[in-house]
């Protein structure tokens, strides 16, 4: 299934979308299912299965361009980020593969939908940069969790642009993140795409444009650190709650090793594409 969370008519709601139609959740379970992501995520795999039912043969209630689209779940406890995780970004940053997952935090406040404008301050940072990421949502509740049963503990899938003023990053001093949480730094969407859809999360296409122009083209198969493996390190050290975001590292081609580095500026507009889970449109506003 593709889920969305989405607006109309001045409510928020949970939906699906069928063949360019969203079936509204709640309303097609006549309220047996929750009108939000996080919601319907503590449900865990029986909430799955029973949207699963209600969408079949369902017409659908709406278009989905009747719809605004928000981040598919747009207030999680935590979205943890996986840092020089592309063996082909590691071969362009001129560095050795890290013993461990390297591993930051991107807070909630960061987070914006499909559609929405990346916004900051030309006082704050001049160095902004995309990254083009495959997100993991978190399903159930896991807690040491061994690598072998980790995707049971996912829900599904989304895009994540993991957004970064580099000035910020590696200012001396200053720490990863402060130039990686200002706000708008974590589109997220369009959909969460639910893990049965997605045969193989390890062989997936990954890109980036900028104004329309390929920045990034690599494949999910370059990570170092698998799904399973980083579920598994991560649950370790803390809990990871239904509706967290992992996101999973970058592939080559971000701007600040291009020669000359390529930042983002007013009135670009940078997509990520992963196969299987859409495109991730934005705006870049420049206050």
């Amino acid at each position: 299934m593709k889920l969305i969370s989405f607006q109309r008519d001045g409510r928020d709601g949970l939906g699906a979308v069928v063949g360019g139609r969203v079936v509204d959740l709640a309303k097609a379970g006549n309220d047996a299912l929750p009108d939000n992501m996080l919601a319907f995520l503590r449900l865990g795999d029986a909430g799955i299965a029973n949207a699963r039912k209600l969408i079949e043969d369902h017409p659908g209630d709406f278009g989905l361009d009747e719809v605004r689209l928000l981040a598919p779940v747009p207030n999680p406890s935590k979205v943890v980020a996986i840092g020089l995780n592309y063996m082909d970004h590691i071969r362009e940053c001129g560095l050795e593969a890290p013993e461990i997952a390297i591993m930051f935090c991107k807070y909630p406040s960061a987070i914006i939908a499909h559609g929405d404008a990346i916004r900051w301050s030309a006082e704050l940072t001049r160095q902004v940069d995309y990254e083009a990421e495959l997100a993991v949502v978190i399903g159930n509740t896991a807690r040491g969790v061994a690598a072998a049963e980790a995707f049971d503990y996912v829900a599904g899938y989304t895009i994540c642009n993991d957004i970064s003023a580099r000035d910020l990053q590696f200012h001396s001093g200053d720490q990863w993140l402060r130039g990686k949480c200002l706000d708008t730094f974590c589109p997220l969407g369009p959909y969460l795409v639910t893990r049965d859809e997605i045969d193989d999360p390890h062989d997936l296409s990954i890109r980036c444009r900028l104004n329309g122009k390929i920045m990034q083209d690599s494949n999910t198969a370059e990570m170092l650190y698998k799904i399973p493996e980083l579920i598994e390190y991560l649950s370790q050290a803390f809990t990871l709650l239904p509706g967290d975001i992992i996101a999973t590292g970058t592939p080559h081609g971000v701007g600040a090793f291009r020669q000359p580095p390529v930042w983002l500026q007013a009135g670009d507009v940078v997509t990520v594409e992963i196969e299987g889970l859409g495109a991730l449109d934005n705006s870049c506003v420049c206050d």
